[in-house]
């Protein structure tokens, strides 16, 4: 979704054919009846803020999982990571077999379990805590698999909205914030006024406000 923000005395509208938003914004100017007076209004093209475009590539990894929650024991780290790979290649307690490698981060009390079985990760699908036993005591892991995340095709883009108009120099009257969007929707509704069908409208007679767009 992308913001877009409406100003004081500036409408929205957004009709359901969009060649009747671009007759409008091309002729520009249109004057409008408002409260027994006439008032000139002008619609301009609605233009979103820059955004950028990406797609996002999941890889999940057959033979590596992360671990977190390691209890800060006084211990070496070398004999924690000796301790994880034991815990961790025991099959009969659920284990993936034979460890490869395993990176542990003592300040983050993180560890990555790199397995020699491909799919061997695939044993802990589902498994979010995995017990540990270490100096006489048992503690539950949080376990989660490892993914590699890649972004690609980004792209930058300011995009502008084809179906919808902004009104801007509305004047103020006394009337209703929603008597006025009323009186705004009836003009801009009549093909004789050169509009259409109004699929949305949003107008803002004090302060400010923040609509929405979907891509």
């Amino acid at each position: 979704k992308i913001p877009f923000r409406v100003n004081q005395n500036q409408a929205l509208l957004t009709f359901d054919d969009e060649e009747v938003a671009q007759r409008l914004t091309k002729k520009g100017k249109h004057s409008v009846s408002l409260d027994s007076k006439t008032v000139d209004v002008k619609a301009v093209p609605v233009t979103l803020e820059m955004g950028i475009k990406f797609e996002l590539h999941v890889t999940v990894s057959g033979r590596k999982i992360c671990v977190s929650e390691i209890p800060d024991l006084p211990i070496p780290e070398d004999w924690m990571r000796d301790k994880l790979e034991l815990n961790f290649s025991k099959t009969e307690q659920g284990g993936g077999g034979e460890v490869e490698d395993v990176t542990y981060d003592r300040p983050s009390r993180s560890a990555v379990i790199t397995f020699r079985r491909p799919g061997a990760s695939s044993v802990f699908v589902g498994c979010t805590k995995y017990p540990f036993f270490a100096n006489g005591r048992s503690y539950k892991l949080s376990v989660s698999p490892s993914a590699d995340l890649r972004l690609k095709n980004c792209q930058p883009y300011c995009g502008v909205s084809k179906k919808t108009i902004l009104l801007k120099g509305i004047q103020e009257t006394e009337e209703e914030e929603e008597s006025i969007q009323d009186m705004i929707e009836i003009h801009f509704q009549k093909p004789s006024n050169g509009g259409g069908e109004i699929e949305k409208i949003k107008y803002v007679s004090k302060g400010a406000a923040c609509v929405c767009f979907e891509e």
